[in-house]
């Protein structure tokens, strides 16, 4: 599908950092688009983000309150929309080890409440956002991720003749976001000293207008079934503490419940179905209506090598400590300096 004024879009988890940087370019580019409905549960995010987004100046604009546990509500919700963004979960890995069936809730049974209410509505089209976390899960967070996606690629056996598809879009640790380890690191070195899980910890990095720019891409591009994956740089914990923190005490704490050292994207037992596609992998399903050569035949992808991964410890592309120092300029703070 394209995006146009015409368009009728939910975000779940729309006050969250992803939510707030979608609604932003959204409404930039298309400032009277017919319809887009923030949903989430947290009153107080809708009316700041109100403040910013206003009904008035915004004739398309329209926050819910709701939860995605509330399937009743996610119905009233999806009435009328053509494009569902499923941004809404439970992320922190050690409150989720704590709290694990709020976790499972949330993130299982809240996804498969996303997809009853698209199938039982007019909506066309699903995006979910999902986690490195979920390739290969060692905590209960990348768990139910995991089960999150396998409802929402299964989703297209099950929606009948109607004109909708589900697609999955998974990428790493996004800059800036909150409870990520920069603006942590950003407010822990004014006490001299940096906590550091692991030395030999890396992760991808990829900013929130990317992350955007790949769900855009997605609602453009994607034919349904797929676990979309974008080309990330890599960057060492070790080198965030270095570009924020020069003269601080860098510490090692280890590793907290269900942390890994690096995040896996695309493990090796998923290259038999994974493919290139410009900028992104698209890993895809076994059971759908076209095979792993139609799909290349119609987007221009190409095959990965058997016994392809992708992983943050192995990527080509690392960044340096001046290349994150102008990263966190540009996308976290403006007025930051080592």
């Amino acid at each position: 599908m394209v995006i146009n004024e015409n368009s009728s879009l939910l975000i779940t988890g729309g006050t969250g950092s992803f939510g707030k940087k979608f609604v932003d370019i959204i409404l930039s580019q298309f400032p009277n688009i017919r319809r887009l409905v923030i949903y989430s549960r947290d009153e107080l995010k809708q009316y700041e983000m109100a403040q910013q987004y206003s009904s008035q100046n915004y004739p398309g604009i329209r926050y819910f309150i709701g939860d995605i546990r509330d399937n009743q509500r996610l119905m009233l919700a999806f009435e009328g929309i053509d494009i569902v963004i499923h941004a809404a979960a439970l992320k922190q890995v050690p409150t989720a080890e704590y709290n694990p069936m709020e976790c499972i809730k949330t993130n299982v049974l809240g996804a498969e409440n996303v997809i009853q209410s698209a199938l039982n509505t007019q909506v066309k089209q699903v995006i979910a956002l999902s986690t490195d976390k979920a390739a290969a899960p060692i905590n209960l967070y990348g768990a139910t991720k995991l089960c999150s996606d396998k409802l929402f690629i299964a989703a297209n056996n099950i929606k009948g003749n109607r004109d909708l598809t589900f697609s999955v879009v998974r990428y790493g640790n996004v800059m800036g976001s909150r409870g990520s380890v920069i603006p942590f690191f950003l407010k822990k070195r004014h006490e001299g000293i940096l906590p550091i899980t692991d030395p030999q910890m890396t992760r991808f990095n990829i900013s929130l207008e990317e992350g955007v720019e790949m769900v855009l891409w997605s609602i453009e591009n994607s034919r349904g079934g797929e676990i979309l994956v974008p080309k990330m740089p890599s960057y060492r914990v070790t080198d965030i503490a270095k570009a924020i923190g020069p003269q601080c005490k860098h510490t090692i704490i280890g590793l907290r419940p269900g942390e890994k050292i690096h995040e896996e994207l695309i493990t090796t037992s998923d290259s038999t179905s994974t493919v290139k596609v410009g900028d992104y992998f698209a890993i895809l399903p076994v059971n759908m209506n076209y095979t792993l050569e139609e799909y290349c035949q119609l987007t221009g992808a190409e095959l990965v090598p058997v016994g392809f991964s992708y992983n943050s410890g192995d990527n080509n592309h690392f960044l340096t400590i001046s290349e994150i120092q102008s990263l966190i300029q540009k996308h976290v703070d403006p007025s930051f300096t080592a």
